[in-house]
């Protein structure tokens, strides 16, 4: 037998492995990723403000779910450009890389290059920032990062826990008082102070809140992303209340964005309010 019939018989060989291991591996209408195993619903309002600065957008894959919620701040639509910059920069990198072979680097590639970006877009009087809250599902695992004070938490059966901490003044000083840093009348003192401390959009940004371990999911899980704009207008009770409703991820996300705009106190200015709402439909077990 030559040796040029012995390799195209190899070749044949390896083709046919392949084609079975895939098979065997990702059976007909059971597709990696569980992209139809997870509902999705967003929402945002403008609230009482003037200009729109919130920005967010999902991108489903054949290996997974991606989230992005960015909350500008800035003048003259400085905090509207930097959230529109960064969500895009999120999606753009999603699309060139394949983010779940290595989603640390992939997080902290997305917040620097996002972080140049906006720098390089907005100068001198147009100056803008952006908090970001970032999630990306796969096998019905949870993957996260924040910068700034966009939360990221996990709703399941009935309590909508904080995944995320975020880059405040109240967030350090807890942190601080856990450590022994500072006293406890002084922490009580900057527990009021949501300013931030940390966001895109600066010179000499690095800090990324980023998982510690992948977070597994469950059956009517639901991963929540979103802005200080609803988390401290609206009680965590009255959004677990919305959250356990029977609807779709989309209609309770319209319910959350409702909620915000009946809200009625009058010494309070509405700020912008979005949300992603991530509903898992088929998860691992308990």
């Amino acid at each position: 037998m030559s040796t040029p019939y012995i390799i195209m018989i190899c070749l044949c060989s390896a083709v046919i492995l392949i084609q079975i291991t895939k098979m065997y591996l990702y059976p007909r209408g059971k597709r990696r990723g569980n992209q139809k195993e997870i509902d999705i619903g967003c929402s945002m309002t403008i609230g009482g403000r003037e200009v729109q600065e919130d920005n967010l957008d999902t991108m489903t894959t054949e290996a997974g779910v991606l989230g992005v919620l960015s909350d500008g701040m800035g003048k003259a639509y400085g905090g509207r450009i930097a959230s529109r910059i960064a969500v895009e920069t999120f999606i753009e990198l999603f699309k060139e890389y394949n983010a779940f072979d290595n989603p640390l680097y992939y997080f902290r590639k997305a917040f620097h290059s996002a972080n140049r970006e906006i720098l390089k877009s907005l100068e001198n009087e147009r100056r803008g920032a952006a908090s970001v809250g970032c999630v990306m599902i796969r096998d019905n695992y949870l993957y996260y990062a924040v910068v700034g004070n966009v939360k990221v938490c996990v709703y399941r059966k009935g309590d909508l826990v904080p995944m995320s901490t975020g880059h405040t003044v109240h967030a350090l000083a807890e942190e601080y008082f856990k450590e022994g840093k500072i006293s406890r009348q002084d922490a009580l003192t900057l527990l009021d102070n949501h300013r931030l401390f940390n966001y895109i959009g600066q010179d000499g940004f690095r800090d990324i809140e980023l998982f510690d371990t992948p977070v597994g999911l469950k059956k009517g899980d639901i991963v929540v992303v979103m802005s200080d704009g609803l988390y401290e207008l609206l009680p965590f009770a009255e959004i677990e209340q919305i959250l356990s409703n029977r609807e779709n991820c989309q209609t309770k996300a319209y319910q959350l964005m409702d909620a915000v705009n009946q809200y009625k106190e009058k010494e309070i200015e509405k700020d912008n309010a979005s949300v992603i709402l991530l509903g898992i439909e088929k998860g691992v077990r308990a």
